[in-house]
């Protein structure tokens, strides 16, 4: 017992060392050919007071002379940067990119922030604040807003609230209905299960049922097992990822953007902080199909056919249904929840070619 306990000490010890090793909490430069920094290139940590409350924020660009992209990430509340790391999109060669922390989460969590402070429309606020400081900042009249996932939900409604501030809305496995999302989810989760004999799965499925009534979607939506069994089948994060644990969790603390202590705090901020809020509740409640109906400025969605996270096909009626001057959507074949991460090259031919026209 007494070896089986050193053995343990001696794996974390090994575990934390590696970790503390590959978290500098900087980012690299952009270089040229001889290896010195890109002339007009920007890559910067910083934190900003946003709403009343330090937000921590990573912009890179090749160009600081191209538009710029607000970069809204999902959740809401838990960071991208990580993945942007590991799975690099090329955004920043046409943009200059703010990849921007939320309040509350990665860079942006704080001990002291009010779990009730944390709603939808303070979010919104602070997307609004966000955007005015970048273009103060990069002395742009608009910007583009890209967001993805839970950050679709608010930033759709940015979008459409201030227009002006926009030059066109990117929405990234786009929200609609959630609630009715998830009840397609449940229902493909549990008979994929069945279907492979997977009795353990299901009775796991079977401890969160999901009713006509919405109110009884919320459990599951809240639920570990939702996670698990959708990167287990392909349909979550990524196709290729089938293990939160190793695909996720092992990514962020392996992470050179944040420092040991940023990366407990995006954890805590997963496992504890948020899950204390309201915002998940407001996201499963709200039908966003029937509260925006209508935006001034281009919209472009792009979706993995394999998106059970957020359904495809939710989102591909939603914009039919949309109004807007400019309107496309794009369905990325080989891709589940992140496109962007997923078919960066297809991405990246349709931004150039159908949005900045280049």
């Amino acid at each position: 017992m007494v070896f089986l306990g050193a053995a343990v000490l001696l794996s974390l010890v090994i575990m934390t060392s590696v970790i503390l090793a590959n978290s500098p909490g900087k980012l690299p430069l952009f270089l040229d050919e001889k290896g010195e920094k890109l002339s007009g290139s920007i890559s910067e940590k910083e934190f900003v007071t946003i709403g009343g409350v330090e937000q921590g924020m990573f912009i890179r660009g090749e160009n600081i002379e191209n538009p710029v992209l607000l970069f809204v990430h999902g959740g809401p509340c838990f960071s991208e940067y990580f993945l942007v790391e590991k799975y690099p999109t090329g955004l920043e060669e046409a943009f200059t990119v703010c990849y921007w922390e939320e309040r509350g989460g990665g860079l942006s969590y704080n001990a002291d922030l009010s779990p009730e402070s944390m709603t939808m429309e303070q979010l919104a606020s602070d997307t609004i604040e966000v955007t005015n400081y970048l273009r103060e900042r990069f002395g742009k009249d608009k910007i583009y807003l890209a967001a993805h996932s839970g950050g679709t939900f608010f930033a759709l409604q940015v979008a459409a609230e201030r227009p002006e501030l926009y030059e066109a809305y990117i929405g990234i496995a786009q929200i609609t209905n959630q609630a009715e999302s998830e009840k397609l989810a449940y229902a493909y989760l549990l008979e994929q299960y069945e279907l492979q004999g997977n009795e353990r799965m299901v009775e796991k499925l079977l401890k969160y049922p999901v009713m006509e009534d919405e109110t009884y979607v919320k459990p599951f939506f809240k639920s570990l097992v939702r996670d698990q069994a959708m990167h287990q089948l392909g349909v979550g994060t990524m196709r290729n990822m089938k293990s939160v644990e190793r695909d996720v969790m092992v990514t962020t603390l392996m992470s050179q953007a944040y420092t040991f202590k940023e990366k407990i705090n995006l954890w805590v901020s997963k496992f504890s902080f948020i899950k204390k809020t309201q915002l998940a509740d407001e996201v499963i409640d709200t039908d966003l199909t029937m509260k925006v109906t209508k935006l001034e400025i281009p919209v472009y969605f792009f979706s993995g056919v394999y998106d059970l996270t957020v359904n495809h096909d939710l989102s591909k009626a939603y914009l039919h249904q949309l109004e807007a001057p400019v309107k496309e959507f794009y369905s990325f074949e080989n891709a589940a929840h992140s496109p962007n991460f997923e078919e960066p090259e297809k991405m990246m031919e349709i931004i150039r070619r159908d949005i900045l026209n280049i």
